[in-house]
């Protein structure tokens, strides 16, 4: 006869039984068949003919293919870059929304509409910006006498993979504001009243204060934001399409083309296993970072 904790461990597993089962089916099943397609030479469109063993010959030629190790620099820049600039406005950001003045709801409000835009709208928006002819960063530009004349942006390899990013970090940084900005909020005003008192300055403030308590939920923003960037594909393919001469060709880019434009299923599976092994370790780091602020909050 089971005992109480027995059955109630038994029913727990029974109410995560249909979970569990959806996650095998959307999630490992698929990740699976994945990993054989890389080790053999199959075609997105086949003969009728079962697909060959080639062993470890796509991942070898994967790790050896300049392209992809280029596509891969291009897109740790960016990660980084991104990631940065993001974490840097979006602590601002929540800084100045943290103050009390006339308007601070309606600008919270309009602070997130750029996160809330689909990724698609997004694209679409700057790509219209960026345009050569009507756009209107070439108008602003110009007439601030920044520019003498109108540049394509989008065009020029050298300034192609900046101009998504500017839309990316601007779709994007308010996610950190938000997390930022909550964290602001469970500071009590007691604290900076009292280092006023004692004769801190702002910056004293925001170092002892401020930054202790936003540093845990800032980093697992930024990670978050990590992994996100890392895998950008959608935003890289409205508004460029890998162009120009590859400038923003990314590895989720690089992935979608050797396996639907090329048609090299094989091919293409070893290089999202290795894009998947890449955000796996990612995502151990946000796991162990988690787990860091799980034990100090326990041990406060």
């Amino acid at each position: 006869m089971l005992t109480l904790p027995q059955r109630e461990r038994r029913q727990a597993w029974l109410l995560l039984a249909p979970m569990l089962l959806m996650m095998f089916l959307l999630t490992a099943w698929p990740l699976a068949r994945t990993l054989w397609l890389s080790f053999t030479d199959a075609g997105l469109i086949g003969d009728g003919s079962a697909p060959s063993w080639v062993g470890s010959d796509n991942f070898i030629y994967a790790l050896t293919d300049p392209d992809f190790r280029a596509a891969l620099w291009r897109t740790l820049y960016f990660t980084v870059v991104s990631v940065i600039f993001e974490g840097i406005i979006g602590v601002l950001v929540a800084l100045l929304l943290n103050q009390k003045f006339w308007g601070r709801s309606a600008l919270r409000v309009l602070v997130i509409l750029p996160w809330a835009l689909p990724t698609i709208v997004n694209a679409t928006m700057w790509r219209l910006n960026f345009n050569p002819d009507y756009g209107s960063i070439n108008a602003l530009l110009s007439q601030l006498g920044l520019i003498d004349t109108y540049r394509s942006w989008l065009g020029d390899p050298s300034s192609a993979i900046n101009a998504v990013m500017f839309a990316d970090i601007w779709k994007n940084y308010p996610l950190i504001t938000l997390l930022v900005l909550a964290a602001l909020q469970t500071i009590p005003e007691d604290l900076f009243e009292a280092a006023r008192l004692d004769g801190a300055s702002a910056f004293l403030r925001f170092r002892k204060i401020t930054l202790p308590a936003i540093a845990a939920p800032l980093a697992v923003a930024l990670i978050l934001r990590t992994i996100d960037a890392f895998k950008v594909f959608d935003i890289i393919y409205v508004m460029t399409r890998g162009g120009p001469l590859d400038s923003t060709k990314t590895v989720s880019f690089f992935v979608y083309q050797e396996s639907f434009s090329y048609l090299r299923a094989g091919s293409g599976a070893a290089y999202a296993i290795l894009m998947t092994l890449i955000c796996a370790l990612l995502i151990l780091v946000y796991m162990v970072m988690l787990l860091r602020q799980r034990r100090s909050g326990n041990a406060e």
